[in-house]
C-alpha cells in the first residue's frame, strides 16, 4: 500500500511560509547560478508540465532560474541514475523523483541504490489513480466489471504505464483481493494506454488521472479512483475504500539531489519549494490535473522513501511482479 498523503489544508498550512527576499543568497552565496532539475519524461506530458511549474515556482524565491533538463527512459529512472552516478553535490543538480525510482531496484539491475544514493529534498504532490474502460464497455459500475472478469478469467486485458509502475502494482493488488485472472498489457505512457483502450486492443485502463478529458469528453467512463477521497472533477465515481477495498494508491513525487550535499544547500531548497508549492502558478497546475497534496519535509521524505523501498522487496514478490 502506497504511503498516506496530507490534506489540502495541511499542505496549504505549510507552504504558506515564503522565503523573504534575499534569504538564499544569506546563506554562503547558494545559489549564485542557474540550477538544473532533471526531469525523467519527455517534454510535453503531465509529469512535464508538473516538473516546470515546480521548478519555475522555486526558482522565483531562490532568485536564479531553475532550468529544465528531460532526461527520459528506463522508466522513469534514467535521469535519476545519471544525476546519483555523475552529478556534484553542491545543489546545482537536482531531479524530480517519483516512487518508481525506488520500486525499480526490485524488478531490475540498475546503476544506483535508492536507500543510499540520493538527498531527498521535499516531497511535493501525488498522482491521483483510477480505472476507466470506454464509454460504451457493458459494465456501468465497478461491481458489474469485476463480476465479469472473475466469471471470464484470461479473457480481459488491462493496460498500464509500464511493469512495475503504479498502476500495475495497483491493478494485482485489486486482482489478489478479488481472486482475478487478467491479462497486463505494459505501454510507455498515458497516450498510448488510451489509445489502446479507445481502439479495443484492451478492455480497462489504469492510469492518473490524465484520463480526466477523455472521461469529460465522453468517451471514457471511469469506474473508480483509488485516492483517499473522490476527485473533484468526479464526484460520482467512488474510491476504492468505497466500493470495499481498504486500499488507496497514490504515486508521490519530490525533488532529490545526488548523496553527500550539505544540510545548508538542502535546506534552502528545501524553502523554496516548500514556498513554491503554494505558489499560485504552481497551485494552478495541481488543480488542472486533479493531484493529491502529498507535502513532506526532508526528514520525513527520507524515511518515507527509505520505507518505500524497503516495502516493494516483498510487495512485488508477493503479487508475482517482475521485469519478466
Amino acid at each position: 500500500m502506497e504511503m498516506p498523503v496530507l490534506s489540502r489544508r495541511s499542505l496549504l498550512g505549510a507552504a504558506g511560509v515564503a522565503l523573504s527576499p534575499g534569504l538564499a543568497h544569506a546563506q554562503g552565496g547558494f545559489p549564485d547560478r542557474p540550477i538544473r532539475l532533471i526531469i525523467p519524461v519527455p517534454p510535453g506530458g503531465i509529469t512535464d508540465a508538473l516538473a516546470r511549474a515546480i521548478g519555475a515556482a522555486a526558482g522565483r524565491h531562490l532568485r536564479q532560474p531553475i532550468v529544465a533538463d528531460n532526461r527520459p527512459g528506463a522508466a522513469g529512472t534514467l535521469g535519476p541514475a545519471q544525476m546519483a552516478r555523475s552529478a556534484a553535490p553542491d545543489g546545482y543538480t537536482i531531479s524530480t523523483m517519483n516512487a518508481t525510482v525506488m520500486r525499480m531496484p526490485v524488478l531490475n539491475r540498475v546503476e544506483y541504490d535508492p536507500m543510499t544514493d540520493f538527498t531527498y529534498i521535499i516531497r511535493v504532490a501525488a498522482f491521483a489513480y483510477g480505472v476507466v474502460v470506454r464509454a460504451d464497455a457493458p459494465w456501468r459500475t465497478w461491481d458489474e466489471m469485476i463480476a465479469y472478469v472473475r466469471a471470464n478469467p484470461g479473457k480481459v486485458s488491462y493496460g498500464s504505464f509500464g511493469i512495475g509502475g503504479a498502476a500495475h502494482v495497483g491493478m494485482e493488488q485489486i486482482a489478489a483481493h478479488y481472486g482475478l485472472n487478467w491479462v497486463h498489457i505494459p505501454y510507455r505512457g498515458a497516450t498510448e494506454n488510451f489509445t489502446a483502450l479507445l481502439s479495443g486492443d484492451i478492455q480497462i485502463a489504469a492510469d492518473s488521472s490524465g484520463f480526466m478529458p477523455l472521461v469529460q469528453a465522453g468517451r471514457l467512463r471511469s469506474l473508480v479512483v483509488w485516492s483517499d477521497q473522490r476527485l473533484r472533477r468526479l464526484p460520482d465515481v467512488p474510491t476504492l475504500r468505497e466500493v470495499g477495498m481498504d486500499l488507496s494508491i497514490t504515486l508521490p513525487y519530490g525533488i532529490a539531489g545526488p548523496k553527500g550535499m550539505p544540510p545548508a544547500v538542502v535546506q534552502i531548497l528545501h524553502d523554496a519549494f516548500k514556498a513554491g508549492i503554494e505558489d499560485p502558478a504552481h497551485m494552478e497546475v495541481l488543480d488542472r490535473f486533479d493531484m493529491v497534496p502529498a507535502y513532506l519535509n526532508t526528514a520525513d521524505y527520507t524515511r518515507y522513501a527509505l520505507a518505500f523501498s524497503e516495502e516493494q522487496k516483498t510487495l512485488l514478490p508477493r503479487l508475482g511482479i517482475s521485469s519478466n
